[in-house]
């Protein structure tokens, strides 16, 4: 294949491409044979055997190591001129800083999560170098170019949050396969992984739908005995997998049945009868050997099936934990990804919900759309197309182009879509951000304002928040241990109230936001809602009132929705449905 000969790709310009997964080894080998020679590519993750079928730069004996240094090492067998430099790291790293980024002609993502792709889209605009992004997921993909003050970046548009459940609906009263599969994960992190009190599996006997007389009277029983937390319980027992079938799955249904409400207008859940079901399952031959569970990923496993992994996981997992700590779920580790699917499927059985198969499982558990190789290889190509634009600073020929699904009408796959300039609005790339968040001052602490919101929603790596006070008071410090005390303090504590503005600055991503507080008591209050705050953008001002989550409605019938391909334009469709991973994909 001939190279492509360009002065500026040879000799000016350095590439920084951040991910060496399912996009990023075509992307890689594409650079390489276009004639780009002086490549960066940086990539935290190793290489599993699930890779292997679409990240073609990788072979059977590259397992467990290094993802971007097998990736280089490959692609150099294509062009031995070309110049990598390698790290095994992560993009999110200090070290990683603006005059870092400042070295490079153009940044390319290749990533698979929402909170790198901020962080990079972040350091790009601190240090003015254009980015291209990308993602795929299944048949479609987008790539779209970021050039801070004259195209739109990665925040200019609002992303989708994961999808999460009220934790009563969880606990009490499922009624569909997600939220049997969501309890079996969270039961996973209370016997085997670290506890998170907001994952807690036994009935929540302070759900207003219990609220009667039997409800009362189970809440003021559970009041005179003593609480233990799941993984006390289990440890007491020793993992004794009967004993916490038996709990989990027929003492704690009865207790639930205790709370009349509930099932007024709901099918009463049928506890677990462990004896019965292991008299009717004596003589299945699928029950009793080891196999049985190996070769049936497609199928839903029968109950007794169910039982008889629920027990081998348990032993094996709680061997693990004795062994190595506090595990974490992974949807590749197989003890793990039985334990939630034989889990779900006894709960759901439970509650007369259907069943899943393995397969369907791990997809809903993991969150998954196929990634698929010949996907990924044309979004690929898309970016080193978009690269050569940038090189060249034919900025006008810039697009975003969208991979469909199927064909348009004038049998195209790549529809291109002018860019878009900066949102005014946006509290990532606008010359003085601030947001408005709404929340309840008297309730939320320091730690949750600073890892909810600051975090995980607004995308902050290591922030420093000080307030407008006329006095400087700082809350939180990204320097360790300078403000560890405040985190348990609620923000009223230090004088937080409506319209109090925090100076909200992240030193690594060079990157400044204000803040403006409206308290609001009632703010995740209602058992039904998950919303414990609302940020509203940077056009909001101190004094307005942002949109507040609805009243929980009444419970309705499941009603299919239209679907996205039929409702979305292909712009609208790219930014809602392809910010995904390009790997075993989970949706944000």
């Amino acid at each position: 294949m001939a190279l492509y000969t360009d002065d500026k790709l040879h000799k000016c310009c350095k590439v920084f491409v951040v991910g060496a997964g399912g996009i990023g080894c075509e992307l890689l080998k594409n650079l390489v044979l276009t004639g780009f020679t002086n490549l960066h590519v940086i990539d935290l993750d190793t290489i599993d055997v699930s890779n292997l079928n679409r990240q073609f730069l990788f072979q059977r004996q590259h397992v467990g190591q290094s993802k971007a240094v097998c990736a280089t090492n490959t692609v150099k067998l294509f062009n031995p001129n070309v110049n990598i430099t390698t790290y095994h790291d992560s993009v999110m790293s200090q070290k990683y800083n603006t005059e870092f980024f400042k070295q490079f002609t153009v940044v390319m993502n290749a990533l698979d999560n929402l909170a790198a792709r901020t962080h990079v889209n972040r350091m790009c605009l601190a240090a003015n170098v254009p980015l291209i992004e990308s993602g795929t997921g299944g048949y479609q993909g987008q790539v779209t170019v970021i050039k801070k003050g004259k195209f739109e970046c990665y925040e200019c548009t609002p992303k989708k949050g994961a999808k999460t459940y009220p934790g009563c609906t969880i606990r009490n009263t499922p009624s569909e396969p997600i939220h049997c599969i969501v309890w079996a994960k969270h039961l996973f992190n209370q016997l085997f992984g670290e506890p998170d009190p907001d994952q807690d599996v036994s009935p929540d006997t302070a759900d207003p739908d219990a609220v009667a007389d039997a409800g009362a009277a189970a809440a003021a029983s559970e009041s005179e005995v003593e609480r233990k937390s799941t993984r006390a319980w289990v440890e007491e027992n020793n993992y004794h997998a009967d004993s916490i079938l038996r709990k989990m799955f027929h003492d704690d249904i009865k207790y639930l049945l205790t709370m009349d409400k509930l099932w007024r207008t709901r099918k009463p859940p049928i506890p677990l009868d462990i004896a019965e079901l292991t008299n009717s399952s004596n003589g299945e031959e699928c029950s009793s050997s080891s196999k049985s569970y190996q070769l049936k990923d497609q199928r839903p496993w029968s109950l007794s099936e169910c039982v008889q992994v629920f027990r081998d996981c348990v032993s094996s997992l709680s061997a693990r934990y004795k062994g190595e700590g506090f595990l974490s779920w992974d949807k590749d580790d197989k003890p793990a990804m039985d334990f939630v699917t034989a889990t779900a499927n006894i709960r759901a059985s439970i509650f007369s919900i259907e069943q899943k198969s393995r397969f369907d499982v791990k997809s809903m558990a993991g969150n998954i759309i196929p990634a698929i190789a010949t996907t990924n290889a044309i979004i690929a190509g898309q970016i080193v197309i978009e690269g050569m634009k940038i090189v060249r600073e034919e900025w006008a020929k810039c697009t975003t182009s969208i991979l469909q699904r199927a064909p348009t009408a004038r049998r195209k796959l790549i529809v291109p879509s002018p860019l878009e300039p900066p949102n005014p609005a946006c509290y990532a790339c606008t010359e003085k951000p601030e947001v408005t968040v709404t929340l309840n001052t008297e309730a939320i602490t320091v730690g949750t304002f600073e890892d909810k919101v600051l975090k995980k929603h607004l995308g902050m790596v290591a922030p420093d928040v000080e307030i407008e006070d006329g006095k400087g008071t700082i809350i939180i410090s990204s320097e360790e241990g300078e403000t560890e005390e405040n985190n348990d303090k609620v923000l009223s504590d230090f004088g937080i109230v409506s319209h109090t503005r925090l100076k909200c600055d992240d030193f690594l991503q060079e990157y400044e936001l204000v803040v403006n507080i409206l308290h609001n008591a009632t703010l995740g209050e209602a058992r039904d809602s998950t919303d414990e705050f609302v940020v509203s953008g940077a056009g909001v001002g101190v004094g307005a009132t942002p949109t507040l989550p609805p009243p929980p409605a009444p419970p309705l019938k499941s009603t299919p929705l239209p679907t996205p391909s039929s409702t979305l334009t292909p712009r609208k469709r790219n930014r809602e449905e392809v910010e995904i991973e390009d790997d075993d994909i989970e949706v944000l």
